[in-house]
């Protein structure tokens, strides 16, 4: 039997998964993508679950890049595999979570690391934390969906200078350039995280869902952003989410969303 390298805990409907394999500064090998896809995939269907964290153990990293000691000697075809594989089976899984995910970043999110935040749909980084991309200086490029990801977040100028300098940006910058949503002192990383997926909480789980599909179709090949938008919003008026939220608009009191 592997070793389990996630830790779980739920508290108040937010999921919180630790990457724990600090001898490694966590980073990311086939048994860590596997078990985090399957507690990806797990909580998808726990009611428990209202959103989910992701965070790495200890005060150095969030997840410092894929193990490369497990694809040193791969040839071009294994190479091929090892990003399909990892795209399909976890970030891509991430990315199109029903529930929010929000990446606690809490040092150090290089390579497959940065790869793991960028597919989430929240980041929140502490002041010590440190992001890129550096894998042009092994001789390979990103290969979890970081080419696509950073640019539309930061804009191709900006992915493109990270990825082709293979250079760290501190927090400070990373705010800058919009790759993280907010920048906090580390102590305070978790509880920010939790406070932010509280007020996500708020809202009807089943409108979260459909506004991360909708958000997702503008980036979508062959599919009409703002065509996707109004199917989705269509489909809303037909939700138990939709009547309890207009009702209790118009009733002056506070929504009990079901979530369907």
């Amino acid at each position: 039997m592997s070793q389990s390298y996630i830790q779980s805990a739920t508290h108040n409907g937010v999921l919180t998964l630790t990457i724990h394999r600090p001898e490694a500064l966590n980073a990311l090998n086939g048994d860590v993508i596997s078990q985090l896809a399957e507690a990806i995939d797990i909580a998808q269907t726990d009611d428990a679950v209202r959103v989910i964290v992701l965070t790495g153990s200890g005060e150095k990293a969030f997840v410092a890049g894929a193990d490369i000691k497990e694809f040193a000697d791969f040839n071009a075809k294994q190479g091929k595999n090892l990003a399909q594989q990892g795209q399909d089976n976890l970030f891509n899984r991430i990315e199109r979570s029903a529930k929010p995910v929000i990446a606690a970043i809490n040092g150090f999110a290089l390579g497959g690391g940065l790869e793991l935040a960028l597919a989430s749909h929240v980041r929140i980084a502490s002041a010590t934390a440190r992001m890129g991309l550096p894998e042009v200086s092994l001789g390979v490029i990103p290969g979890y969906g970081g080419t696509q990801r950073l640019p539309q977040i930061v804009g191709k100028g900006k992915a493109l200078e990270m990825i082709l300098t293979a250079r760290m940006i501190d927090a400070a910058d990373a705010l800058a350039c919009g790759l993280v949503n907010q920048v906090v002192p580390a102590e305070e990383l978790l509880p920010a995280a939790e406070k932010m997926a509280h007020s996500m909480m708020k809202n009807s789980p089943k409108a979260l869902q459909t506004a991360i599909q909708a958000v997702l179709a503008g980036y979508e090949d062959g599919i009409n952003g703002f065509d996707a938008e109004v199917s989705c919003f269509g489909a809303s008026f037909d939700t138990e989410d939709f009547k309890e939220g207009t009702q209790a608009f118009i009733e002056k009191r506070k929504p009990e969303f079901s979530g369907k």
